[in-house]
């Protein structure tokens, strides 16, 4: 197959992360993929793309019209002249249904939102058929697809898009007199909640008897100013904003528990690197970190929005954190168990054989 997969943005973090990896997966099974993104946003994923050896393609600007975007796509995949279209997100996705349906090519879908637009999902149930295929990027996500797009059964599969690097070193445990580092990253955006954990941080000000804390997120985003100045505002001086990281890895390695309050997810990759650092996580009951997080063994669950019962889980975690570091290793085994290299190559060579027989 020669595949042009299409994506919203080269935005960092998110869906565009794995696309690498999943190139990776094609080629392993003799296939050829084109990479292009309908607007840049930030263009964070650009160099991770050319590191894996693609040239990644921008269509449009972030300000452009849909039907330049679309005209755009159009022109792009008849240069590319691709067996297959496959989308990520939902944008991407509607207009690569309308490309693949006026060259006549297959289109298959990639579904990462656990959460969609009430328009967005009208626009998707409209045009489900015109997907001959579609992939949850968990098991969570993938059942849900099924459920709000009426599919059955055969037209959904799952290809978990997050896979161990079993070579990296875990994060040190936390040792007596030594600050518990608190970290979490992702976008500054109210879907991921820092807001919810920040008044959980004021409802811990006053009880007496917490070892000292910091709590460290790395991201960027619309919603910076708005959080930093609640934290200004309310004195909340152990809090710090450490911008776009990078290397993940290194500021996992620094923490002693992964704080993850957002109010929707679907896979949530920085949650599952984070246990694969050997990090035990307080993540809400969204998304895949429903099943991923094993109350009080590996990590610990909220229900989202609700910043008092988070608060009674950081203290928790904040009076005894001796025992993160056993909890971490029991996070660091499930993603190994269950998101290994090779569970990624076998997922995702079954959605590619299923891709090979719509030709």
């Amino acid at each position: 197959m020669r595949i042009a997969y299409v994506i919203n943005t080269f935005e960092g973090g998110g869906a565009a992360l794995p696309i690498p990896d999943i190139v990776e997966v094609c080629r392993a099974n003799g296939h050829s993929v084109d990479v292009a993104a309908l607007s840049p946003r930030n263009g964070r994923a650009m160099p991770a793309l050319r590191k894996a050896g693609l040239e990644p393609v921008v269509l449009a600007e972030d300000t452009s019209s849909p039907a330049l975007m679309l005209h755009r796509l159009d022109a792009w995949v008849r240069k590319v002249q691709p067996t297959h279209i496959w989308t990520s997100l939902t944008r991407a996705t509607l207009l690569g249904q309308l490309v693949g349906l006026r060259q006549g090519i297959p289109v298959v879908s990639w579904q990462h939102n656990a959460f969609l637009k009430p328009a967005n999902l009208a626009l998707l149930r409209l045009m489900r058929n015109r997907s001959r295929l579609w992939v949850g990027d968990s098991g969570y996500v993938t059942e849900l697809t099924r459920q709000r797009l009426g599919l059955p059964a055969e037209r959904v599969m799952s290809w978990p898009i997050f896979r161990i690097d079993p070579d990296l070193a875990p994060a040190a445990p936390w040792r007596p007199g030594e600050v518990v580092q608190i970290g979490s990253l992702g976008r500054l955006d109210p879907s991921k909640g820092y807001d919810v954990l920040f008044r959980a941080l004021l409802a811990l000000r006053d009880v007496p008897g917490l070892p000292p804390y910091s709590v460290t997120i790395g991201g960027e985003g619309a919603e910076h100013a708005r959080l930093q100045g609640f934290c200004q505002r309310h004195g909340l001086d152990q809090v710090r904003f450490a911008g776009y990281v990078e290397d993940t890895a290194a500021f996992l390695r620094g923490c002693h528990l992964y704080a993850q309050p957002s109010r929707q997810e679907g896979f949530c990759i920085a949650a599952h690197e984070a246990m694969n650092m050997g990090l035990p996580v307080l993540g809400s009951t969204v998304g895949e970190m429903t099943h991923s997080i094993t109350e009080g063994v590996s990590g610990w669950h909220v229900r989202p929005r609700r910043p008092h019962e988070l608060a009674v889980k950081l203290e928790q975690a904040l009076r005894q954190p001796e025992r993160l570091a056993p909890m971490g290793q029991a996070a660091r085994a499930y993603v190994a168990q269950h998101f290994s290299p090779a569970a990624f190559m076998q997922a995702g060579s079954a959605v590619l054989r299923r891709m090979a027989a719509l030709a």
